[in-house]
């Protein structure tokens, strides 16, 4: 009853609303990091080493130390948000502890392991493109699985506040 009476109710539908609509954007991020991914690169080494060493044959260059350092400064910044938001979300679900931790540290983990997996492939080792393949994979499948996570629990909160309407 003090749901109906202070309109609470309705505040957590609107929350509710929200952040559905935010994770649709979020999942728009996620479709257009795949895309980007695919535009530059394939998934075989021979592909990631041809864009960050260049390559004759397309007749591309090396990527640059400070064309790298702007993409990574931008991209350090926004995947630690997008990865504290979608985690902070995340705590808020009824899955289990083990999950959230065991997500958490992947998201965060593959993020970091992909942002630095160019620079290595650039500067260390070519041989580092299975690295910036494997962790390209496991950012996209932890961001995907972050989202579906929230994205039904919200859906269960919201259907069970209907039922309970």
């Amino acid at each position: 009853m003090r749901y109906f009476v202070s309109g609470e109710q309705q505040r957590k539908r609107l929350l509710n609303t929200l952040v559905l609509l935010f994770l649709a954007y979020i999942v728009l991020l996620w479709l257009s990091i795949g895309l980007m991914y695919f535009h530059r690169m394939e998934l075989t080494p021979e592909s990631v080493i041809a864009y960050y060493l260049g390559s004759e044959e397309q007749f591309t260059q090396p990527r640059s130390y400070e064309g790298m350092l702007e993409v990574s400064h931008f991209h350090l910044f926004a995947m630690g948000m997008l990865a504290v938001t979608l985690t902070h979300l995340m705590l808020m679900t009824e899955f289990s502890i083990p999950l959230k931790i065991w997500l958490s540290i992947t998201i965060y983990f593959s993020a970091i392991g992909d942002e630095a997996a160019g620079w290595l492939v650039r500067f260390v080792h070519p041989y580092f493109a299975y690295f910036k393949i494997a962790m390209f994979i496991t950012l996209e499948t932890s961001l995907a699985t972050l989202l579906i996570a929230v994205i039904y629990s919200l859906i269960r909160a919201r259907k069970l506040m209907v039922d309970n309407s």
